[in-house]
């Protein structure tokens, strides 16, 4: 068998000076795809369509057609690649190890650069001034959202949505609206440092994040919260930036790469015992920081070992108070209620069984299983902006087995599962509280009840 070296020369040999799309991923990572077809069962974009181009195999098959100059890069063979979630549940599946997300996303920044260097302009007006001009910047994304807040408090939301306005707006800003949930209060900003409550256990940095910080910053709190009751002296670096997944995901390499190294210089990962963060895909992309330096950055090796030593720290909250040996939570929480697992937590992270223990030690929380549970529910980051249509279809899939349970709440550990459900509940016409595991812990360690 070749080795990825001299696959890449005989490349070149063959197609002379044009360097196809793919050629900086190591050719190894392909060839670990034994093409036995494990993975489709787990892929919801292949359970949704049945079409092998839409499986992990058929895509790897695609990317690496295209790196081998069998295959021309057109339209059809980037569509099947875009509608990828990029979920990684093929991750879990497959018995031969393949690292499916070291394909698809430096084969996507691959796409980008290609039709930059074709002249043509990157990515669309919803990328340019929504997903990265407005989604990663916490306090431009809160001051969009006041209008809405006004809306809601006047319930103006309820005439809008009886007259059908809504469809007045492009297709994608109507998207955004129907993901719109009942916004909490607005609560103030976590100070620079929190104490830890009895002796201190750990010194901890908390991730805030863009979206996470401006709709969720409750469950920052709760986080917060938690991880002091723990024992935790917790740091909130208020110089952090967006985490880079949605640019990463999206093919745009050069920002993610900013974005890691603002985070590298404001969170010095020799200054605390873990870095902590309560959004999925934001962990999943800050423990892969080494990761996406060996793509972006491949010469650099000294920043690379910078980002490696960053991403080592990483942790998930349910994560790290498991590991750390939770103070019981004595506060009841008389609740039926569902774990929906988020996918960049249980694919990407291999993390299941950490929050279903946390919330199995709260009294009074009875925990329904779900069907279905580690299947994308079509949130994926912003795929349900992007992908509309499939992300509806795998959201009512989600809303089929939710409803099934006949629960109170759905438990889910990420921002965007939560505005997904959140929005198809409301929808179907269900009330359901959707919450974070530390939301739970928090109130049962404050002996609150929920907000039911």
């Amino acid at each position: 068998m070749q080795t990825s070296t001299n696959q890449s020369e005989a490349l070149q040999t063959k197609i002379g000076d044009v360097v196809p799309v793919g050629m900086n991923i190591d050719y190894d990572l392909f060839l670990d795809c034994v093409h036995c077809g494990l993975c489709t069962s787990a892929c919801p974009t292949y359970l949704e369509t049945g079409n092998e181009n839409d499986s992990p195999r058929g895509r790897i098959y695609l990317m690496r057609s295209v790196v081998d100059g069998r295959l021309e890069l057109t339209e059809t063979v980037e569509r099947h690649l875009e509608l990828c979630l990029d979920c990684r549940s093929c991750e879990t599946a497959c018995p031969s190890g393949v690292q499916y997300g070291r394909l698809i996303e430096p084969f996507r920044v691959g796409m980008q650069e290609k039709q930059m260097a074709a002249g043509n302009r990157s990515r669309s007006w919803f990328h340019r001034t929504i997903l990265y001009g407005l989604f990663p910047y916490p306090n431009r994304l809160r001051w969009a959202l006041f209008p809405a807040r006004v809306m809601q408090k006047l319930r103006l939301d309820r005439i809008i949505d009886s007259l059908r306005l809504t469809k007045l707006l492009p297709a994608k800003l109507r998207a955004m609206y129907q993901l719109l949930p009942q916004l909490q209060p607005a609560v103030e900003r976590l100070p620079d440092v929190l104490p830890a409550q009895g002796k201190r256990r750990a010194r901890v940095a908390l991730f805030t994040g863009c979206i996470a910080d401006a709709m969720f910053r409750h469950t920052n709190w709760a986080t917060a919260r938690v991880l002091q009751a723990n024992g935790c002296e917790v740091v909130i670096p208020n110089n952090q930036v967006c985490c880079g997944a949605i640019h990463y995901h999206s093919g745009a390499g050069k920002p993610t790469m900013e974005l890691a190294n603002a985070n590298l210089a404001a969170i010095d990962p020799n200054d605390v015992d873990a870095i902590i963060i309560n959004v999925a895909g934001c962990g999943s992309m800050l423990k892969e920081y080494d990761h996406v330096a060996r793509e972006l950055i491949p010469d650099d090796k000294t920043q690379g070992e910078k980002l490696a030593k960053f991403a080592d720290k990483v942790r998930d909250a349910s994560e790290f108070v498991l590991e750390l040996g939770p103070k019981p939570p004595l506060g009841e929480i008389p609740l039926r209620a569902t774990y929906h697992d988020a996918c960049h937590l249980v694919h990407a992270q291999q993390i299941r069984q950490q929050p279903r223990k946390l919330l199995s030690m709260i009294p009074g929380l009875e925990l329904v299983s779900l069907a279905e549970a580690d299947i994308c529910c079509g949130a994926a980051g912003s795929y349900n902006l992007t992908e509309p249509e499939m992300a509806d279809r795998l959201g009512q899939r989600k809303l089929e087995n939710i409803l099934d349970t006949e629960v109170q709440a759905v438990i889910t550990g990420n921002a965007g599962c939560s505005l997904q459900i959140q929005a198809k509940l409301r929808q179907a016409g269900h009330n359901l509280w959707v919450a974070h595991p530390m939301d739970i812990l928090d109130l049962s360690y404050r002996n609150l009840k929920p907000p039911l």
